[in-house]
């Protein structure tokens, strides 16, 4: 477990930070933006979440997600093959991935199907949810990037799981749009 008694180290002064083996990067290298923007991510959920308390189920699944997003932060903070203190490496699961599926079904279910795109709005707790996901779907094109040029620097799952993480946002957002019926639909053409 992490104990943190300090939180100013100085270290970073110089405009680096250390990945998860100790190794020092700049704070604006592409690891870093990916975990970065994961963080981010995990505060827009933290946000989403001041509108879900009524919703005991999905409240439940954003908290269970709100946690990956750590697990995810700490599988990226890793380069390909290094182990964190005491030999050990964090990384995002298949079962995990699995699990997202699952909730994004058990949303989805409510849901009448789409006829139209979704414009981000209608309550609270969707809106939230629609800057949520396109956060994720940020954190998803620069774990892209730093797959392509660190080679095996993603893993799969962990691809995975922010790919079906931003799916399960947009089905969220529309089952806090009273089950869809809310939705706030784009209208092609309607101001010309």
């Amino acid at each position: 477990m992490v104990v943190l008694n300090r939180i100013y180290t100085r270290t970073g002064d110089d405009g680096t930070t250390a990945l998860g083996t100790g190794e020092r990067r700049k704070k604006h290298d592409l690891r870093i933006a990916a975990y970065g923007t994961v963080d981010e991510a995990n505060a827009a959920l933290g946000m989403v979440r001041l509108s879900t308390a009524a919703e005991p189920v999905l409240d439940a699944m954003l908290k269970r997600i709100q946690n990956d997003l750590f697990d995810l932060g700490a599988d990226l903070c890793m380069p390909s093959g290094g182990k964190g203190p005491g030999g050990a490496r964090l990384a995002v699961t298949e079962e995990q991935v699995a699990r997202l599926e699952r909730e994004i079904d058990t949303l989805n279910a409510d849901l009448a199907p789409l006829r139209s795109f979704v414009l981000p709005g209608g309550t609270p707790a969707a809106a939230a949810l629609h800057v949520a996901r396109t956060v994720c779907r940020r954190a998803e094109r620069l774990m892209s990037e730093l797959a392509d040029t660190e080679g095996e620097a993603v893993s799969a799952p962990a691809l995975k799981y922010v790919n079906r993480l931003s799916d399960f946002l947009f089905v969220a957002a529309r089952w806090c749009n009273d089950r869809g019926a809310g939705d706030v639909l784009w209208q092609p053409g309607q101001n010309r």
